[in-house]
């Protein structure tokens, strides 16, 4: 039996500085001491999205106060941790060194392994946070920057069995919202937008029909759903449109979702079925309630992180941190920021979606 583990989080990969303590038990019990988010909405808005330095320059402006706030909700110190664990990418890497360099001055300093997280292990395990599942599961991440569906068998053990060949899902939401106008974040003003509206009212394409794996592709869509927000000019059509575009949305996520639990159902005959959604868009209520039907027809039990801890958090990295400790895994202090890092790395090397220099997805 592994001993219990009080991690401090740290998480800076892109417009959220966040910091919480995770304290997971020997028997795998799992305890949120504290979770603090610090938005950087207000920073970003004027620019309809992310911008890279800025958001650089508010996570050191904020790092320092924003983990003591953690320590003092959590009612720790430095000096009751067992570990400090930090995102080490994928994401803007200038944000990602940040909280990764911090996180090496608090294991230094205080003599503690440090752990540098893969952001996507983080969405992977962030389902557990407060919630008895066990692995394996099926999961689904979507987010602004991934999308992906992976067999997951532990902590380290990802298998992809599907990812975008080029915008992520909530990448699709938030430049779509923008080119209707809406403001910055897109995703969530969309969805507000959508609700009463009539998705059947305006048809918008339905991506790699003729492909039997479970890729997913959102330009094309996002494509469409821009040039037909330059004809819509009334409140009502603007509804529509957002409905249309959830919809659509939602539906590929679903299929695919839905041809991926055929295949891991097949492997895992006689075993108990579990799909996860995490990341962002797993916040979206359309979204989340046709996944979940999708899952019961397949017979997969269905599981979602708390909507707290569906967008970027550190919680989820101080569990991703105290499961590896808890597995006798730790990274030195030389570790560095990663601006992609796959979580299965030979699938990615051996089926890369984005070639050297070409923008694309993170992972």
């Amino acid at each position: 039996m592994t001993e219990t583990h009080t991690v401090l989080g740290l998480e800076t990969s892109c417009d959220e500085t966040a910091a919480a303590v995770v304290r997971r038990h020997a028997g795998g019990r799992v305890e949120v001491l504290s979770s603090i988010v610090g938005s950087q909405i207000a920073e970003h808005a004027p620019y309809g999205g992310v911008v890279p330095e800025i958001a650089a320059r508010a996570h050191v402006e904020g790092i320092d106060a924003i983990v003591l706030a953690a320590l003092a909700e959590a009612g720790v110190g430095y000096e009751d941790l067992t570990g400090v664990a930090a995102t080490a990418g994928p994401g803007l890497v200038g944000g990602v060194m940040v909280g990764l360099s911090f996180g090496k001055a608090v294991a230094l300093a205080r003599d503690l392994p440090l752990v540098a997280v893969n952001h996507l292990e983080g969405h992977a395990v962030s389902a557990r946070l407060g919630a008895d599942l066990p692995y394996p599961f099926l999961l689904l991440l979507v987010s602004g920057g991934h999308c992906q569906l992976l067999s997951v068998d532990g902590i380290g053990a990802c298998r992809r069995l599907g990812t975008t060949i080029d915008d992520a899902a909530g990448e699709a939401f938030d430049k779509i919202a923008k080119a209707m106008g809406l403001p910055y974040p897109g995703g969530p003003a969309l969805e507000k937008m959508a609700e009463g509206g009539d998705a059947s009212a305006f048809q918008l394409p339905r991506m790699l029909l003729g492909r039997k794996d479970c890729d997913f592709s959102f330009s094309g869509l996002k494509t469409a759903a821009a040039r037909l927000a330059e004809g819509v000019t009334t409140d009502r059509q603007r509804q529509d449109l957002a409905a249309a575009v959830q919809a659509a949305i939602a539906g590929q996520l679903a299929e695919k979702s839905d041809r991926a639990m055929k295949a891991y159902a097949l492997e895992h005959q006689g075993r108990d079925l579990r799909f996860v959604v995490a990341g962002g868009v797993a916040a979206n209520k359309a979204v989340r309630a046709l996944l979940q039907d999708t899952a019961a027809k397949r017979g997969f039990g269905f599981a979602a992180p708390a909507l707290a801890y569906c967008t970027d958090n550190a919680a989820m990295i101080a569990l991703a941190g105290a499961e590896r400790l808890a597995a006798g895994i730790s990274d030195p202090l030389d570790a560095v920021a990663r601006p992609r890092w796959p979580l299965d790395e030979a699938a990615a090397n051996a089926s890369p979606t984005h070639k050297t220099g070409r923008k694309g997805a993170k992972a």
